[in-house]
């Protein structure tokens, strides 16, 4: 598994670590480096692949770290989350100054979605 300093770990616990919606700190590689209290609530452990939380062997097809690392840009897409039937904001967000390595979340944002975009 790739590893960042120390000083990353505790800032990104500093600033993700009480967020209300599971927040992980990724490689480019897709490692999991770190992952906030929600995401450990939920069952997300450090060490894995992210994509290998949905049976795969390779990046989720709407994954957008890719354009996010070529560009160095923060990236956002929603979509609907056909597991849960909920409609996630995801972003994916370069850590200034630690190369090859984001931050990525989605927020649930369900209740603020027209009903027919949602799953029954």
């Amino acid at each position: 598994m790739k590893s960042v300093d120390k000083s990353v770990l505790e800032a990104f616990d500093t600033m993700w670590g009480l967020y209300p919606e599971p927040v992980l700190l990724v490689h480019a590689c897709r490692d999991i480096l770190a992952v906030n209290q929600k995401a450990e609530e939920v069952g997300i452990p450090t060490g894995i692949k992210c994509y290998s939380m949905h049976p795969s062997d390779r990046p989720c097809p709407g994954c957008l770290a890719n354009k996010m690392l070529k560009s160095g840009k923060a990236t956002r897409r929603g979509a609907l989350n056909e597991r849960s039937g909920k409609f996630l904001d995801g972003y994916w967000i370069p850590v200034k100054g630690v190369e090859k390595v984001y931050v990525h979340l989605g927020n649930d944002i369900s209740e603020f979605v027209k009903p027919e975009l949602l799953i029954k």
